[in-house]
């Protein structure tokens, strides 16, 4: 997993994982209290994630609420969306562009 980008948006690449939890988490918390307005995380690069980054994520988005910030998921792959719809967290998490959840193909 790697993240690079600053406290504006970040670019996820790699397996957000178990593994790699505890390193993201890291960097989000920082990006989150380092800046102000919106922080995006462009997902676009990302091969996949498990419940722990998911958890990650859920994280960050609550301590950016909390800071006043919002946190904007954008280039969500089909898969993850199709987890968002699942566990309906597309309904609490921004993303760009939104999800269509009729039009993601069934597996």
């Amino acid at each position: 997993m790697h993240i690079r980008g600053d406290h504006a948006e970040l670019v996820v690449g790699g397996r957000l994982d178990v593994r790699s939890a505890a390193d993201a988490r890291t960097v989000l918390h920082s990006a989150v209290d380092g800046g102000a307005g919106d922080l995006v995380l462009d997902l676009s690069r990302l091969d996949s994630w498990d419940a722990t980054g998911l958890g990650v994520i859920m994280g960050a988005h609550r301590r950016a609420g909390r800071r006043g910030r919002r946190l904007v998921l954008r280039g969500v792959p089909p898969q993850m969306q199709r987890l968002l719809v699942a566990t309906r967290l597309h309904r609490i998490l921004a993303i760009e562009g939104g999800i269509a959840a009729e039009s993601l193909p069934r597996v």
